[in-house]
């Protein structure tokens, strides 16, 4: 009887300790709009440029809306791809965005979502950096992650040089 008693006494502690101790919860950023929890992203182009030319790092700026499928469908494809996730956070200054920015630079062929576009650390856009659809060059798909990742590498890898 004694050890049925030491066992639900122990039982009960244990319940109440998870009960008024839960397991931490872990905070997504408030700007991810679920492309990447673990992402720090950028509230605003300006800061995104800003952030760029100081640490020295291309920005990304994507554009979709919460209601096109298409955007959603690219969406889940882009958080769920651990290397594009890993790449972004540590390679890149993050922004996605709902509406459109001031700058038509971000809008090279046309206003559409959704659209990817790469910023050079110098300020430049990057229009040698597109996607699989020739009439819509910014858009990726789903099935376009390869070429997004190949995209993103570029961006990383082959910096735009300001000569002096």
């Amino acid at each position: 009887m004694k050890e049925i008693l030491q066992g639900l006494f122990f039982s009960l502690v244990t319940a109440a300790f998870f009960l008024f101790y839960p397991a931490e919860k872990k905070t997504v950023h408030p700007l991810s709009r679920g492309w990447g929890a673990d992402i720090d992203w950028v509230q605003s182009y300006e800061e995104g440029l800003f952030e760029a030319q100081t640490r020295d790092k291309p920005l990304m700026v994507i554009h979709h809306l919460m209601d096109c499928p298409y955007s959603k469908a690219l969406k889940e494809a882009f958080s769920q791809h651990e290397e594009i996730q890993s790449i972004a956070k540590v390679d890149f200054i993050m922004m996605n965005v709902m509406h459109e920015t001031a700058d038509s630079n971000l809008a090279p062929d046309g206003y559409y979502v959704p659209r990817i576009i790469f910023v050079d650390p110098t300020m430049t856009v990057r229009t040698d950096l597109v996607g699989n659809v020739e009439t819509l060059k910014y858009t990726y798909s789903q099935d376009d992650l390869d070429k997004l990742l190949e995209n993103m590498k570029k961006a990383v890898s082959e910096r735009l040089r300001v000569e002096l």
